[in-house]
């Protein structure tokens, strides 16, 4: 069953892309947490958000939600004003945040149920949506239990079906999958999939760099409040450094041979002895396809030969000095 069943709400229909940030600043006294940061979405994308730990990540995502207002600056969600029309942005975007805000005293069901009613749906409404989000996120064995007995994965999925329950143009996800099994992350995943498939636009933060290589479609990375750097996986990745041609050796005693005969062919060969494995900067596919001749004709027996791109997590260091780190993110906005 999809999310798209007869008992989905009908999307109002707008023009444009679906969020916009432009030039927000979030200022607390003296500290800039959020600096000038403008970036656009298209309808049924997935923007991936990442910085250091207190980047501004979460906070840009405050201002865009409506839970914080701007020192400066505006943002649109489905068309409407993050200033001007609150209430209609609220109307038109889910978010779910870095910890589950699940009521642990009500069941499953009961959870999603208020969350419609707060909606406004009709009751046959939120009856049938609550079904059909159970069954979607694997939860309707566990739909009449009481949400305090469930595991860290089971709140982390009902946290995303009652951010789901009124099928918002836009869903704000802000460390989805933080402390979920590798397993259930790879779940979610195939959850958010389906919904951009469905038409949904998706800004995703997050810690785990390989969560935005899979799920983003473009990528904008933030540091110290500011936007540094901005674009696909690819480029970002093109952008800290050229890919490698890794050549594996069979026999440690051709490991001066293929060096030898590497260096005949590219500028700079790199030796790891104990790995039988030499790296040479490499363009390409075109690249890796050349080097392969020359050993096919050679009398060199390798176990592998492979190019191996920069990493999102090569981008990060590249950008920021530093490697991502699994950690809380962000300034706590003053109660």
């Amino acid at each position: 069953m999809t999310l798209l069943a007869s008992a989905r709400p009908v999307r109002e229909r707008f023009v444009g892309p679906a969020i916009e940030a432009e030039h927000l600043v979030k200022r607390f006294d003296d500290l800039t947490a959020v600096d000038d940061v403008s970036f656009t979405v298209p309808q049924g994308s997935v923007l991936g958000m990442l910085g250091p730990n207190g980047a501004g990540k979460t906070t840009t995502v405050r201002m865009m939600t409506t839970l914080s207002r701007p020192t400066s600056g505006t943002a649109r969600v489905a068309g409407h004003d993050v200033l001007a029309d609150p209430e209609a942005v609220r109307r038109s975007m889910g978010l779910t945040g870095q910890a589950a805000t699940v009521d642990e005293f009500l069941t499953g069901r009961e959870n999603i149920r208020l969350m419609g009613a707060l909606y406004g749906l009709s009751r046959r409404a939120i009856a049938a949506r609550a079904d059909q989000l159970l069954e979607r996120f694997t939860l309707t064995e566990a739909g009449d239990k009481v949400v305090k007995d469930y595991s860290g994965g089971m709140r982390r999925r009902l946290d995303l079906a009652v951010s789901l329950i009124a099928a918002p143009h836009v869903l704000f996800l802000d460390e989805p999958t933080t402390g979920l099994d590798p397993r259930s992350r790879s779940e979610l995943w195939e959850v958010l999939r389906e919904l951009v498939s469905d038409g949904t636009t998706l800004l995703l933060t997050t810690q785990y760099l390989e969560e935005a290589d899979q799920l983003a479609d473009r990528i904008v990375v933030i540091d110290h409040g500011r936007v540094i750097a901005e674009g696909t996986a690819l480029e970002l990745k093109d952008q800290s450094g050229k890919a490698a041609l890794v050549v594996t050796v069979s026999h440690a005693d051709q490991l001066e041979a293929a060096r030898a005969l590497l260096a005949a062919h590219v500028a700079e060969v790199h030796v790891d002895i104990a790995a039988r494995q030499l790296t040479a900067p490499a363009e390409g596919l075109t690249d890796m396809t050349r080097i392969a001749r020359v050993f096919d004709g050679s009398e060199i027996v390798l176990d592998d030969l492979g190019l191996k791109r920069p990493t999102l997590d090569d981008v990060f260091l590249h950008l920021t000095g530093r490697r991502a780190e699994p950690q809380a993110d962000d300034i706590e906005e003053p109660r």
